[in-house]
């Protein structure tokens, strides 16, 4: 049977009636790094107080190797835990070795000084965190990385089973950072010690975490494997934006990559929320448009694609209702229908700059039947559609047709913006003087 070491019982923390944390519940093993993330004001440092005995529950209890921290004198628990707080700014000049022996202080008796192998044990951690060098320095004329892993070495120095990181990272540049980062996870691999890591870094919590704990608003919101809490939807759920979720090819974590927050509709006037817009894409034609249409509050849709096409998953990402086909597949009579209903719905369409086969020549053909129902029809063509044409000049001529029957042409993404801005601008004043 695997040794709990930490186990955190249906925690709640509040002041004068406030809710900071409520119903926090999660174990913690040997050996385990567990990430803690989540926006500001979810309550990660409160819950990191709570854990070190710093502060006492409202409700619950904190249970370390089975007994109680209330059961545990100051001295014990510091036998039993040690914190890296998030500020750790001193004006007093100690110096670095001094500032690292003090983690030794739970080992000595009272009235007693440091042994030899106390001070052996604080250089062999100052050698860890690659600072011995620093040891005759004081902390106030180090570099903020400098610091940082003093502190580290001064929580190594307490010889606990549980480490406790409070943003750890903050303020440092990347260098630094990943040194930081090596060092805790040395720390894991080799002396098999157990960290708890606050972070508002998601991809270095994900990279250095096994497990991962996602707070809002003082609760748990999803907590397991880094994969199954950083998705997505939850990050839209918690952060309020969409965010791409990818393994690192490299590194094998997970990664995510913020591409734009979510719009609320109340930032955004009634009239722009309403436009419908209608975006033919594919092969990643359409993804840079779908963010930026998006992103200015209008209701898009796209049609029609292949299932993992990057226009797809753009789709997905931004909860754009859209028209899609299996993989590598043509485009039937049923996905072309369903194609025309959007654009009946919708008040511009834009086709965007897609490589035509014989398998999405329908997409052509529905950006002409859009025109023949009233619908303006904006192309977009920065690569000439010569070059885009696999089908041996039929894409081409429907093209034309596009252009014949009033199509609007223009380049680059920034051209389409402008045209729909003015283009609905100029609705909206029809619209006003009527």
């Amino acid at each position: 049977m695997v040794r709990l070491l930490l186990e955190v019982r249906n925690l709640s923390y509040f002041i004068e009636r406030k809710r900071i944390l409520e119903d926090i519940n999660f174990k913690l093993f040997p050996g385990e790094v567990l990430g803690i993330v989540g926006p500001n004001g979810a309550g990660k440092t409160t819950l990191l107080k709570l854990i070190s005995g710093i502060l006492q529950p409202s409700e619950g209890k904190v249970l370390v190797e089975g007994k109680s921290i209330k059961k545990f004198n100051r001295r014990e628990i510091s036998k039993k835990i040690a914190m890296v707080p998030q500020n750790t700014y001193t004006s007093f000049p100690f110096t670095a070795f001094d500032v690292v022996l003090m983690g030794r202080h739970p080992h000595v008796g009272r009235f007693k000084q440091e042994t030899e192998k106390d001070l052996n044990k604080v250089k062999e951690c100052m050698l860890l965190a690659g600072i011995w060098h620093l040891r005759d320095k004081k902390i106030t004329e180090i570099s903020g990385g400098e610091l940082q892993k003093v502190f580290i070495a001064q929580a190594i120095s307490q010889e606990t089973p549980i480490l406790l990181l409070d943003e750890p990272t903050s303020h440092l540049d990347i260098n630094s950072q990943l040194e930081i980062m090596e060092i805790v996870a040395e720390l894991n691999k080799k002396k098999r010690k157990s960290v708890v890591l606050v972070s508002h870094d998601l991809n270095l919590a994900a990279r250095y975490s096994g497990r991962m704990i996602l707070l809002k608003e003082g609760k748990v919101f999803a907590q397991g494997k880094v994969e199954e809490v950083l998705t997505s939807e939850n990050i839209k759920r918690v952060y309020h934006l969409n965010a791409l979720v990818r393994k690192h090819p490299v590194t094998g974590s997970i990664y995510t990559l913020p591409v734009s927050f979510r719009v609320n509709s109340k930032d955004k006037g009634e009239v722009r929320r309403k436009r419908k817009v209608h975006l033919i894409g594919g092969g990643g034609s359409a993804s840079r448009m779908i963010k930026e249409l998006c992103d200015g509050g209008y209701d898009v849709s796209l049609g029609v694609v292949n299932v993992f096409d990057a226009d797809f998953e753009t789709a997905k990402l931004f909860e754009v209702p859209c028209v899609v086909e299996a993989p590598f597949s043509p485009i039937t009579s049923e996905s072309y229908e369903k194609n025309i209903r959007f654009i009946r719905e919708s008040e511009l369409v834009i086709l965007c700059n897609v490589p035509f086969g014989e398998g999405n020549l329908l997409n052509l053909e529905a950006a002409l039947e859009a025109l023949e129902m009233g619908v303006e029809v904006l192309v977009q063509n920065k690569v000439p559609v010569e070059k885009r044409d696999y089908t041996g000049g039929k894409a081409k001529k429907i093209f034309e047709k596009l252009l014949d029957k009033g199509a609007h042409l223009v380049e680059d993404e920034r051209e389409v913006t402008r045209f729909v801005e003015e283009f609905f601008k100029s609705r909206v004043r029809q619209e006003v003087r009527r």
